[in-house]
């Protein structure tokens, strides 16, 4: 049986040359997209320059791109909105985590509602609360007609 090993595709690993390599880039033309700021790698504690699978990725993206015509600075742009969409997507996927695990952990929770008159009111899970016959939303003091000038001015 073999194991299944989970790559981190946000790894910095490669060297640029590398990374060169897997995109099918010259190591300048990283440099200057580093330099541009379109395909920024992270920085070892010595300055060099390391990939990770998703820049080799953005890489071949960029040249793909580049090759059907679009401008770097859109090129750019659209990098920025991707690494946006890839950030959140981390954020919401971290916070389903917390939540699951936070009801994991309280698996007695109480429930919650407004009695009739605006108490608290705890609740058995899967109880139904119900309906009120009547409601008042909102209820001016003084009828207002139109023109009329605020009283307490």
């Amino acid at each position: 049986m073999t194991d299944h090993v989970e790559i981190d595709g946000d790894a910095p690993i490669f060297a640029i040359a590398a990374a060169a390599e897997l995109s099918g880039m010259h190591p300048q033309t990283l440099r200057q997209y580093d330099r541009l700021g379109l395909v920024v790698p992270a920085r070892t504690q010595g300055g060099s320059r390391r990939y990770s699978l998703r820049h080799v990725e953005q890489l071949r993206e960029v040249a793909r791109l580049s090759a059907d015509g679009m401008s770097l600075p859109a090129i750019a742009r659209l990098i920025s909105l991707e690494q946006r969409v890839h950030d959140l997507t981390r954020r919401v996927r971290d916070l389903e985590q917390q939540l699951e695990a936070e009801r994991q952990s309280r698996p007695g929770a109480r429930v919650f509602a407004a009695g009739s008159t605006g108490s608290v009111v705890t609740l058995r899970h899967g109880t139904r609360v119900r309906r009120a016959t009547e409601l008042v939303v909102w209820r001016p003091r003084h009828p207002l007609s139109p023109g009329a000038e605020d009283e307490s001015a």
